[in-house]
């Protein structure tokens, strides 16, 4: 008996995923879409072979972080919370001064937001480089540019 038109589903493995390496300039792009885009090629979402618990994505290093856009009031009214460990020890900081002491924090965790909880997700994040700046240390990883919206 001879089957025709069977197609098999193929799983990627860790020994045959092919990663590249991408930049993007972040000037002048809006934070929440540059988010969603960098979120799904790191995990590996763009490609046709795209397995959900295998890391298939690529490395992303971002460039001029400092200059990003947001939309509405968020600079004056989105705070950032974080914890030191000690009693009382919630520390608050609002948009705008975040983005000028640490441009490269802001995206790093919208991008955070995005990706997979736990093993899979912090492997993911450790291909994501951020720069607040023009120039990066990556160029013998010979990165093509990514175009985001």
């Amino acid at each position: 008996m001879v089957q025709r038109g069977v197609q098999k589903t193929t799983l990627a493995k860790p020994s045959t995923r092919k990663q590249k390496w991408w930049v993007v300039d972040a000037s002048g792009k809006t934070l929440g879409r540059l988010a969603t885009r960098l979120a799904t090629v790191l995990m590996g979402k763009h490609k046709p072979g795209y397995t959900p618990h295998v890391d298939t994505g690529d490395y992303v290093i971002v460039t001029n972080a400092s200059k990003i856009n947001v939309t509405g009031n968020k600079l004056e009214q989105k705070e950032y919370q974080r914890y030191t460990g000690y009693m009382g020890g919630l520390k608050t900081e609002k948009m705008g001064r975040l983005l000028a002491r640490k441009p490269e924090l802001i995206i790093n965790l919208a991008v955070r937001r995005m990706i997979p909880k736990g093993r899979l997700g912090r492997r993911m994040l450790k291909k994501l480089k951020v720069f607040g700046g023009e120039s990066h240390p990556h160029a013998a990883q010979k990165p093509e540019s990514l175009v985001v919206s």
